[in-house]
């Protein structure tokens, strides 16, 4: 077991530190932000992610993970340090890595004997040399130190057991030395037979860009298939699971909505065309991505036109305003793109998130945010389901119907199926699928 330091307490860091002191290692996370620290010395989390409370009480109980904002002790007292700050995108839509250099400079600063330097935030290929090449320049010790790449895989939502059940692990790294430590870090979970790849530190880099831009792509991909189906009267969802079927294909990221968002796909696809651009090619699938998922918002507002005619001066219920359900995360959620633009039209918006409420009330502003569905719906003239939770998948839909002004469902992510919404009386428009009129 090693002494452990984890530099960033944020979504990947905290679920990264508690589930490394889970595998029982001594885990320091470090933070700038004074305030943070101070909650979860107290084991509160500062977000929401499902399991990851529990995980972070259970470890502080026992002493294995603490928090503090002196990242140089925290430095000097580990043998291992990721780094997984964040690497927000810059206004020309680059990996903004000076969180990542903050960090490399405080290692040079402390380095008081051989560390690890594990790269876990996104960052583009060739940012390992970089890192190496800050600590070499800003330490004044001969003490050795490798920097290794080992991207995270995080879903948010499901982060504790993606990180506990992982689909892969990917190390990078030119240091035999490095790759042993690395090995024993992750020996609980190569016990399981999890797959690991091991590659030079550019290749791993690449890997976690190449992988998320592939999964936007596929999800931008179903969405376009679904426009064609709208206008011809097909079925993207039996369309979708016949694809899925076909093993080269899988049906994961084959559902159709109102497209992606959260802090990674946007930010890393983004970033993957920029690091293209930089050596000379035209990264043109990533690009269409890219584009489409933005006009898949515009969509969902013109699906929504179609199914009330004229918005202004109408009640519409935003249902679901986190990117993306058992999260509070609204980065890049498209619930704040389809509000905006349905405000600028002249609709009058209520709105119910079971989790993002607080965060929401920040961003949104002129809107009537309600207790729970049933109070959002009353007297709305229309329902737009935007984000697919399961308290969602199981409403009293009559007594939906009974509080609402005109049963007008707009579902953005075909949680219902349209013949069981015509029984009940509903006029319900999904995305790719024939409307219903109740």
């Amino acid at each position: 077991m090693y002494n452990i330091c984890v530099a960033g307490t944020g979504y990947v860091g905290l679920v990264t530190g508690a589930c490394l002191a889970d595998f029982g290692n001594s885990v320091t996370c470090v933070d700038i932000d004074n305030s943070k620290i101070e909650r979860l010395k107290r084991s509160e989390v500062p977000f929401y992610e499902p399991g990851l409370q529990e995980i972070v009480k259970r470890n502080v109980e026992r002493g294995r993970l603490s928090f503090s904002t002196d990242v140089g002790k925290g430095i000097e007292d580990s043998t291992v340090i990721f780094v997984a700050v964040g690497t927000p995108m810059s206004p020309e839509g680059q990996a903004d890595l000076s969180y990542v250099e903050m960090v490399a400079r405080s290692v040079g600063e402390h380095l008081n004997g051989y560390k690890v330097v594990v790269l876990k935030s996104t960052v583009p290929a060739g940012t390992s040399n970089l890192v190496e090449r800050i600590i070499g320049e800003t330490s004044t010790s001969n003490h050795d130190f490798d920097v290794v790449s080992n991207p995270e895989f995080l879903r948010e939502g499901s982060a504790v057991e993606d990180f506990m059940q992982p689909d892969r692990i990917v190390l990078g790294a030119s240091s035999e030395r490095a790759l042993e430590v690395m090995r024993e870090i992750y020996r609980p979970l190569i016990l399981q037979d999890i797959p690991v790849v091991e590659t030079d530190v550019k290749t791993s880099e690449m890997i976690k860009y190449a992988s998320n831009a592939f999964l936007a792509t596929k999800i931008s991909f179903i969405n376009e298939i679904a426009n064609i189906c709208e206008r011809i009267g097909a079925d993207v969802s039996v369309v979708a699971r016949a694809m899925g079927l076909d093993n080269r294909i899988g049906p994961r990221f084959l559902r159709a909505g109102a497209g992606y968002g959260g802090s990674c796909f946007p930010k890393d696809t983004r970033a993957l065309v920029k690091t293209a651009e930089a050596v000379g090619y035209d990264l043109k699938i990533v690009k269409a991505a890219i584009r489409v998922n933005g006009e898949q918002r515009l969509h969902m507002v013109e699906l929504i036109e179609k199914a009330m005619g004229s918005v202004g001066g109408k009640t519409i219920a935003i249902l679901g305003l986190a990117f993306k359900p058992d999260t509070d995360d609204l980065r890049e959620a498209p619930a704040l793109d389809i509000a905006s633009a349905l405000q600028s039209k002249g609709a009058k918006l209520k709105a119910y998130d079971p989790v993002a409420m607080d965060q929401a009330k920040a961003l949104l502003k002129d809107v009537e945010f309600s207790r729970d569905v049933f109070e959002a719906v009353r007297d709305a003239d229309a329902a737009v389901f935007v984000t697919e939770w399961n308290e969602f998948r199981d409403l009293d839909l009559v007594k939906v119907r009974g509080l609402m002004k005109s049963p007008t469902v707009i579902d953005c992510r075909n949680i219902y199926e349209p013949l069981r919404m015509r029984g009940l009386g509903f006029r319900y428009y999904s995305v790719g699928r024939p409307s219903t009129e109740g």
